[in-house]
């Protein structure tokens, strides 16, 4: 006998003596499959709250619209368009001229703000990622707060801020971008130079050191992005980054719109990586 249920679509045949048996056992099979459809399909798009750390470069402040032009906002409108990603909110928190001392939880000054963005999320349940790129302002010779930082001291100040976040928020995850490349004759109300340039690059193996103690600390949830960034600046600046006048003559320090769309696929191609492989 052939039983037809339309709801399912399922063809139920019973077999004399053992009818219940047989409805049972194919009904289990039907249920299961369909749950572990639904799983499938579930965990196909995962969302994502990003927060934003950085200076003016992550702030987008030498741009005529930050809201939409800046690298957070062109990384996460990226990150939207790809395979297994749904929806992503972000918080750019971004501070022109601040450095990781200004960041650093002990001064109580912006982290609470960044601390408050990621608890401002309407999606509890999205992963949260923290992408940091500061060490542009730490380089300076004179200028900006606690400048110059050493690469020590850099690497140092990173761990009390990548610590703290991770103690208030355990599940996060947190991706440490390449500080920009600029021109070596940067000087502005703050005096870079050459000497500033070559102190920012110091800091690349500090960054690479941070993400090898956290593979072994936290694994999965702290890692550094690569130098492609770095590199690509270092070759397109007449492109992508602004002309500014200096003390020193015409410098490249901010991205232009151009810049800022690539550095915010860079960003989001990052967050990506970590996302999907972790």
């Amino acid at each position: 006998m052939g039983l037809y249920v339309p709801k399912y679509g399922l063809g139920l045949e019973v077999i004399a003596g053992s009818q219940m048996s047989g409805i049972r056992m194919k009904g289990f099979f039907f249920t299961g499959l369909f749950l572990t459809s639904s799983l499938v399909l579930f965990a196909q798009k995962q969302n994502l709250n990003v927060v934003y750390i950085g200076d003016s470069i992550t702030q987008g402040g030498q741009l005529n619209d930050p809201a939409t032009e800046s690298a957070p906002a062109i990384a996460s409108a990226w990150l939207t368009g790809q395979k297994g990603i749904g929806k992503v909110e972000f918080s750019n928190q971004g501070v022109s001229g601040f450095t990781t001392v200004d960041f650093l939880p002990s001064t109580n000054t912006v982290f609470p703000k960044a601390d408050s963005a990621a608890k401002a999320f309407n999606d509890k349940y999205a992963t949260l990622v923290f992408s940091i790129m500061l060490g542009t302002n730490d380089s300076a010779s004179e200028g900006p707060n606690g400048s110059p930082v050493s690469a020590e001291q850099y690497h140092d100040n990173l761990k009390s801020i990548i610590d703290r976040l991770l103690q208030d928020f355990p599940n996060s995850k947190i991706i440490i971008q390449r500080p920009l490349w600029y021109s070596p004759n940067t000087y502005n109300s703050s005096k870079y130079l050459q000497e500033g340039l070559n102190r920012l690059q110091s800091y690349f193996p500090e960054i690479d050191q941070l993400a090898t103690e956290y593979a072994i600390t936290k694994p999965k949830q702290v890692f550094a992005a690569d130098r492609k960034s770095f590199n690509y600046f270092s070759r397109h600046y007449l492109t992508d980054l602004k002309p500014e006048p200096g003390r020193q003559g015409t410098f490249y320090l901010h991205p232009n719109k151009k810049g800022a769309e690539v550095l915010g696929s860079y960003w989001g191609n990052a967050i990506y990586k970590m996302i999907s492989r972790n």
